[in-house]
C-alpha cells in the first residue's frame, strides 16, 4: 500500500527505463526515449496514485488522462499504454 509508494524513486525508475526501453517488444526502431519516457513516468506516478490495484483496473482512468500528462511524447494512448503498463507492473511486482 502506501509504504510501497513511499519507497518509489522516480529518478531510479527513469534511469532503469532509459537503459532498458529498447529491449521491450513494443519499442519500435523509430521511437526514442523522449517518446516513451513520459509513459514510463506516468506508470510510476499512477502506481503511487493507485497502490495495490492492478493495471487493468485503472487503465480506463489512465487512458482518459494521458493527453493531459503526455508532455512532448508523440505516442497516442494505444502505444503509450504498453510502456505505462510496464512501469506500473514493474513496481507492482516488488
Amino acid at each position: 500500500g502506501k509504504g510501497v509508494a513511499e519507497q518509489i524513486d522516480p529518478t531510479n525508475e527513469s534511469a532503469y527505463w532509459r537503459d532498458n526501453y529498447k529491449t521491450r517488444p513494443y519499442a519500435g526502431t523509430t521511437a526514442s526515449y523522449d517518446d516513451y519516457g513520459p509513459a514510463y513516468g506516468y506508470g510510476v506516478s499512477s502506481y503511487s496514485k493507485y497502490p495495490g490495484r492492478r493495471f487493468d483496473e485503472v487503465e480506463d482512468d489512465l487512458s482518459r488522462e494521458w493527453n493531459k500528462v503526455r508532455g512532448k511524447s508523440s505516442l497516442g494512448w494505444d502505444n503509450a499504454r504498453h510502456a505505462t503498463r510496464d512501469a506500473y507492473e514493474r513496481l507492482g511486482s516488488r
